[in-house]
């Protein structure tokens, strides 16, 4: 049975992707923060992983889906799962733990379409026009003013920003390896591998720096794993590596610049964090240079 497509002949799932991706990734900063309320930060994505792992193996193994036929291709699968679930993830959990603040480690991941327009021509091969250079800009432009209207911005731990940085290049590098080196593998076959060199790095880690203790009285911690786990773990990593196969992976990161505008709205009942006058123009600026820079050339 094939999916729905629109006019387009592109399938439905993938014109709705970057929407469902955009809202489910953006949640995940306050939730995450919720969630490190109630466990250590590394403790928390171990958990996260390990239940991931579980929740998939029952499909890997009634599907039987195929699994990579070499080295270099598990080699290469993996190095993506490392770059973003533990270098990713866990530095960006360790900004947060360090008191470092949400808009701080936003506004510095927010940079990753730039390192990627930069990399692109040399390292995915791909070409980036002067017109999507401007989309970019306007994006990054956009998504300061949220940060900044938002007085997010304040004295920060040097672990924090260090952290953030850290994480900055994981999500950029595992952009640029999936684009470089992904294959079409069976979604199945790429998290569960992903996840286990996510899971072998940041394990370790917690053993030896962590306590492990983990409040599972509170509702609102178990809240925040169930939504890490399926609504990005599972779904949004799912969607984003789809999208990057889909299409170029610098109009892909461009969808990066909207996160930090609508992870401060959605931080507004979660948090209690509202939102100033001058964040909605930023909003708007946003959204325009995410839509010049997603543009595909004629």
């Amino acid at each position: 049975m094939n999916s729905p497509s629109t006019p387009a002949g592109r399938p439905l799932w993938l014109v709705l992707a970057p929407l469902i991706f955009l809202v489910l990734w953006s949640g995940g900063f306050s939730v995450a923060k919720l969630g490190i309320r109630h466990a250590e930060p590394l403790t928390f994505l171990a958990l996260r992983y390990v239940i991931v792992l579980i929740i998939l193996a029952p499909f890997a193994i009634a599907l039987k889906p195929q699994w990579p036929r070499t080295l270099t291709q598990w080699f290469h699968i993996a190095m993506v799962g490392f770059l973003i679930q533990a270098v990713y993830f866990g530095l960006s959990y360790l900004a947060f733990y360090a008191k470092a603040s949400s808009g701080t480690v936003a506004i510095i991941v927010c940079l990753q379409p730039i390192l990627v327009g930069l990399a692109a021509p040399y390292f995915a091969r791909e070409r980036v026009s002067g017109l999507r250079w401007l989309g970019l800009v306007l994006g990054l432009a956009g998504a300061a003013i949220v940060i900044l209207a938002q007085s997010a911005i304040k004295a920060e731990t040097t672990f924090g920003i260090l952290c953030a940085f850290g994480a900055l290049l994981g999500i950029t590098g595992g952009t640029l390896w999936e684009k470089r080196f992904g294959t079409n593998h069976h979604p199945i076959v790429s998290n569960m591998i992903q996840y286990v060199a996510g899971l072998a790095c940041i394990l370790p880690l917690t053993l030896a720096t962590e306590s492990m203790h983990v409040d599972w009285s509170s509702p609102e911690f178990l809240a925040a794993l169930a939504y890490l786990v399926i609504g990005n773990s599972l779904i949004s990593m799912t969607l984003l590596l789809a999208m990057i196969r889909a299409g170029e992976v610098s109009r892909v990161s461009s969808l990066f610049y909207l996160v930090p505008p609508v992870a401060t709205l959605m931080a507004w009942p979660l948090l209690g964090e509202t939102m100033a006058p001058l964040a909605w123009l930023g909003m708007a600026v946003a959204a325009a240079g995410v839509a010049i820079a997603s543009r595909k050339a004629a």
